[in-house]
């Protein structure tokens, strides 16, 4: 009988982006310069909603929770893979493995629901503006807000459980900057079928489903904009819809082609590029995207910095 909760290994390497030298310096100011400009970006955000009353809607109440779940989404991968670039061992013990794929993947389902919510409070807004404020409540709010971390808790739980099964024997090495699902499960010595599964089945709903919600409300957005009168309207509202939809496609896209194919035609160096795409680009990009297009938060910017 095979125990299927023992390990022979106690921690793993982190093998990297790269394995070059002469790249070790270039990545690292990269990669360096990419998370504080998220960090700082996103910051800057929940900073600014925080101290403008004028901005305590739900909207916005949404904008400060995705700033939040971006800056602990990067910073879960991030700093151990700017620690490693020197590292001369590139270690990670096998719970602080676990840890680390748990955080990553309660993260990623936060931003992927948050995207969701955000997409709704655009439909309403746009499609019923004489309701909004009866519609989306600040109670109704925090309750999307909470119902999103909560499902996004119960999807890391279920995954890291499933990893958390799989025997690691003699191969230790992941090739990859963190502890990510497909190369655990890649150089397990015992069956992913049942992660595998989970994967294309369940994260297909969670994932998939909520872009669908998206996409959905973004259409039927794009159909009453398009009955407006005004051609000023119309290239604002396409405007910023475009640019919502570029970051959606941005992470959407990336996370899909990564992990809902067969883990047979999973490439490793592929795969590291993908997962920058979707773990550092696009929460550097959402503070841009989502607030510095936006009249109100220009506004509030403005001000903050008068007063500092």
């Amino acid at each position: 009988m095979v125990n299927t909760n023992w390990t022979s290994v106690s921690h793993f390497v982190l093998l990297g982006i790269s394995a070059q030298p002469e790249e070790k310096v270039p990545l690292f100011l990269l990669f360096l310069l990419m998370y504080a400009i998220n960090i700082s970006g996103n910051f800057a955000i929940i900073t600014l909603i925080i101290s403008t009353p004028r901005l305590h809607t739900p909207m916005y109440i949404f904008l400060s929770n995705l700033a939040l779940a971006d800056i602990c989404f990067t910073s879960t991968t991030v700093p151990k893979m700017l620690q490693n670039i020197f590292s001369p061992t590139k270690a990670i013990s096998y719970m602080g493995c676990l840890a680390q794929t748990y955080f990553f993947i309660c993260f990623a389902a936060m931003e992927n629901f948050l995207l969701a919510a955000m997409a709704y409070d655009r439909y309403i807004a746009i499609c019923y503006p004489l309701h909004y404020p009866r519609i989306l409540t600040r109670i109704l709010c925090s309750q999307m807000v909470a119902l999103c971390q909560i499902l996004s808790h119960l999807h890391a739980m279920l995954h890291t459980f499933l990893m958390g099964r799989l025997i690691f024997c003699a191969d230790n090495k992941i090739p990859h900057f963190f502890c990510d699902l497909y190369p655990l499960m890649k150089i397990s010595c015992s069956s992913p079928y049942l992660n595998t599964l989970m994967i294309h089945t369940e994260g297909v709903i969670v994932i998939n489903g909520a872009l669908v919600f998206i996409i959905a409300s973004y259409a039927r957005i794009i159909s009453v904009v398009l009955r407006s009168s005004s051609a000023k309207s119309k290239w604002r509202a396409f405007s910023t819809c475009g640019s919502h939809l570029t970051v959606v496609a941005i992470f959407y896209g990336t996370l899909t082609w990564v992990y809902f194919r067969p883990l047979t035609s999973y490439s490793a160096p592929e795969g590291r590029i993908l997962t920058v795409m979707y773990t550092v680009v696009t929460p550097m990009l959402n503070p841009f995207i989502y607030s510095l297009r936006n009249g109100d938060v220009k506004g509030a910017f403005r001000k903050w910095v008068s007063r500092i």
